[in-house]
């Protein structure tokens, strides 16, 4: 039998990463606050899937907050709209942080009590 409550639980994480995503997007505007979001959200999942033992917790986090607040639809959007030299630098930077965000996530996650 599946859990009932975890519809909820992601819910509840999905509305706090949308509001922190909201958040940092006022905090730092435009293709750097997407580039923020994208690369610290790199290394927060990664390091959640190696710390985490708890189903509810797991899901609550990467499924729920995390995945809300990063955007991909955004980053595509901001990408699109610096042209193509631009666009082709910032998808590089995006690729290149996250990539190397996750690993230390997943380094992090790996060490981790």
């Amino acid at each position: 039998m599946a859990d009932r409550l975890t519809p909820v639980v992601v819910a509840l994480g999905g509305f706090l990463g949308a509001v922190s995503r909201y958040l940092v997007g006022t905090a730092v505007a435009g293709p750097e606050g997407i580039l923020l979001v994208n690369a610290s959200g790199s290394f927060a999942l990664a390091a959640t899937v190696g710390v985490t033992r708890s189903r509810r917790l797991r899901l609550f986090l990467t499924t729920g907050l995390l995945s809300s607040f990063t955007t991909y639809s955004t980053f595509a959007v901001e990408s699109a709209s610096l042209g193509v030299a631009g666009g082709t630098a910032y998808v590089v930077a995006t690729y290149a942080l996250g990539v190397a965000a996750a690993a230390l996530g997943l380094a992090f996650g790996r060490r981790a009590p």
